[in-house]
């Protein structure tokens, strides 16, 4: 059975740490855990044209030559069939090539398609990239810049990849500056790379709250919730 992202209890207990900052404050906590970002489905095509591509020169650089097995598949031509011994060879490289190119592709998809090796090979910048675009998405799809002073703040952790992002709606932006949240993502990424995504959660969230409080605190009597303090869990892409 698979092991879920956050238990029952750890997902009450970051709600319960969202409602106790948002008591502080007119921000608004909005914490969304995605099991991955994207499937990264151009690595797999990537790195077995790379490995189709270079493996023949790599062989050839070592001294090793490549000829095609005479299998009849190949138009069932021979060395003894050809006038010519020089374009005979030259045509057999060239197939064995091909041929070796054809099986290093298939087997490199295959063997990079696997999820723990695919992620383990796609560049980290395109990870970040990808973990930013999707919490963009979710900051535009779920209206957290429609809060009523412009307060709206994504916690958005991404599993597989083991990042976190940090979007602060206009209000927020203008008033703190960015590396101000530097913190409060370290804290949440440290919390991921040691598996315990919950813990790194509270702790950003407390860290966020204390920023909040200073510069947006709550009106005494006129502090809606307007946005859900539960935390949101995206299944895998």
């Amino acid at each position: 059975m698979k092991q879920p992202l956050l238990t029952p209890t750890e997902l009450l207990a970051i709600e319960a740490a969202v409602r106790e900052a948002e008591a502080r404050t007119t921000g608004e906590i909005y914490c969304v855990l995605a099991e991955e970002s994207s499937d990264y489905h151009a690595t797999p095509l990537a790195w077995a044209a790379g490995v189709a591509l270079l493996a023949p020169s790599l062989l050839l650089a070592g001294g090793v030559h490549v000829t095609a097995p005479d299998l009849g598949v190949f138009g069932g031509w021979s060395v003894a069939q050809v006038e010519d011994i020089g374009e005979a060879t030259a045509r057999a490289a060239l197939e064995g090539t091909l041929l070796l190119q054809a099986v290093l592709f298939i087997a490199t998809a295959l063997l990079v398609n696997i999820r723990s090796v695919r992620h383990a090979l796609t560049p980290r910048g395109m990870k970040r990239d990808r973990v930013l675009q999707r919490a963009e998405e979710q900051f535009i799809g779920k209206n957290l810049s429609a809060t009523r002073e412009r307060t709206g703040v994504l916690i958005y952790v991404s599993a597989a990849e083991r990042m976190a992002e940090l979007i602060a709606d206009e209000s927020i932006h203008a008033e703190v500056d960015v590396s101000v949240w530097e913190k409060a993502m370290a804290t949440l990424t440290a919390g991921l790379k040691r598996g315990d995504a919950a813990a790194g959660f509270i702790d950003a969230i407390g860290l966020c709250a204390n920023v909040l409080a200073e510069k947006f605190p709550a009106h005494p009597g006129d502090n809606p919730n307007e946005l859900p303090d539960a935390v949101v869990v995206l299944p895998r892409v």
